[in-house]
């Protein structure tokens, strides 16, 4: 048994007991949101996941209805007046991104992986180069390496770079540093809107664990 089949039946089994534990917390979090704005619990977007295939990914709403045809569009900064009350406090804490648990179980996604890019940007699938692509060849993830190595403060360059390093050098060993290496970014907040330098520590993770 490969450690990519060892994976997924991790992410089944974690995912299945976290919803189970944090039933209460996804009610509470689905009241507050439709008590604060008017729309939706859920913001569904499409998105590139493993080898290019698209899929639909779940997150609790943040935004006010329809926020992708206002303002600044898919971009968005700390002070962007679209993000509601209880999305600023879902944002901050990355609670924003539990529903993706359900994407877990529905094959589409994993705990640990490259971020699944929108279908249109930065590129369409069929203009990544071929190296680029390599990035497509696992489920994409909640987290991964290039959130740990800097989330919002990397240009996409060097996002996919670190992807790149993260399927090449991938073991179960690197995805429960990761692991432990979010739960540290989100705590501290770090990278969640402006843009910082990696911290160095974080690249001294080695990539061949």
């Amino acid at each position: 048994m490969n450690q990519l089949t060892i994976k997924r039946g991790l992410d089944i089994l974690f995912a299945l007991f976290a919803i189970i534990v944090l039933l209460g917390v996804l009610m509470i979090i689905s009241i507050a949101i439709k008590s604060d704005s008017k729309g939706p619990v859920l913001f569904k977007q499409k998105r590139l996941g493993k080898n290019g295939k698209t899929f639909e990914i779940y997150k609790f709403r943040t935004m006010v209805e329809g926020a992708e045809q206002k303002g600044k569009g898919i971009f968005q900064d700390t002070n962007d007046e679209r993000i509601t009350k209880v999305g600023k406090f879902l944002r901050e804490t990355s609670l924003d991104e539990l529903p993706q648990l359900f994407n877990i179980l529905k094959g589409d996604m994993s705990f640990i992986g490259p971020r699944p890019p929108l279908t249109y940007y930065p590129y369409s699938f069929d203009s990544y180069s071929d190296e680029q692509k390599d990035r497509f060849n696992v489920l994409p993830g909640i987290t991964g390496y290039a959130q740990i190595m800097g989330r919002n403060s990397l240009n996409w360059e060097e996002k996919i770079n670190y992807d790149i390093d993260y399927v090449e050098n991938y073991s179960l060993v690197l995805d429960l540093k990761i692991f432990i290496l979010t739960i540290y970014k989100i705590v501290q907040k770090e990278h969640i809107h402006h843009p910082e330098s990696a911290d160095s520590n974080m690249k001294q993770l080695d990539k061949k664990a």
